[in-house]
């Protein structure tokens, strides 16, 4: 099977997992890129606040995405360039949490996306203080990129991959799974909350 592959990062505009913003997308076909989106997103209403911390951290304001479609509207095009490739995300729990997020925020079924982390690689691959995602693309000889957009920290992600799939001799991600132990996941949907009941 080939290393086939999609990397995928979001930026979020506040601290709810469904206030994504900004997604950046990186399609890897045979070990070679073939192609890369990225676009804003509006957040869905009671998670559109945009936070002075977020805001700093990847400068998308409010008045950016003001005609940018909503996640609703949005998921089909990023499945459809997802198709039935792995998604690939540094420290994936969080980028699956903004899918399953946005998706119940919306009253969306999460897709059941399958899904691999590359900082977890990385720790499996190279020797480093940090595997931030500047560091661990560093080792993998992706550096100089702007971190925090969505489609650069894409191209960084899709960099980690491709190199250590190379360093451990794995034609596909299910042998850079089995070489580095890191599991490949399938994403659910956020669990339902428990009504709390009160004796009265």
């Amino acid at each position: 099977m080939p290393l086939d592959y999609v990397a995928i990062d979001f930026e979020t505009a506040n601290s709810s997992s469904a206030s994504a913003c900004s997604v950046g997308l990186v399609k890897v076909h045979d070990g070679a890129i073939i192609d890369k989106a990225n676009w804003l997103i509006k957040p869905p209403f009671g998670h559109d606040d945009f936070s002075e911390w977020n805001t700093r951290i990847h400068g998308i304001v409010r008045d950016d995405v003001i005609d940018a479609l909503g996640w609703a509207d949005q998921l089909p095009d990023l499945l459809a360039f997802a198709g039935d490739d792995i998604l690939v995300a540094h420290n994936a729990g969080f980028d699956m949490g903004v899918i399953r997020g946005a998706c119940a925020a919306t009253g969306l079924d999460t897709p059941p996306s399958r899904y691999f982390c590359s900082l977890q690689v990385a720790r499996k691959t190279y020797t480093l203080d940090s595997y931030r995602l500047p560091m661990a693309a560093m080792a993998a000889g992706f550096d100089d990129f702007e971190h925090h957009q969505a489609l650069a920290d894409a191209e960084a992600c899709a960099a980690i991959i491709l190199h250590a799939a190379k360093r451990h001799g794995a034609a596909d991600i299910s042998e850079l799974a089995a070489a580095t132990g890191v599991r490949i996941n399938v994403l659910r949907p956020a669990a339902a909350k428990t009504p709390v009941r009160f004796a009265g």
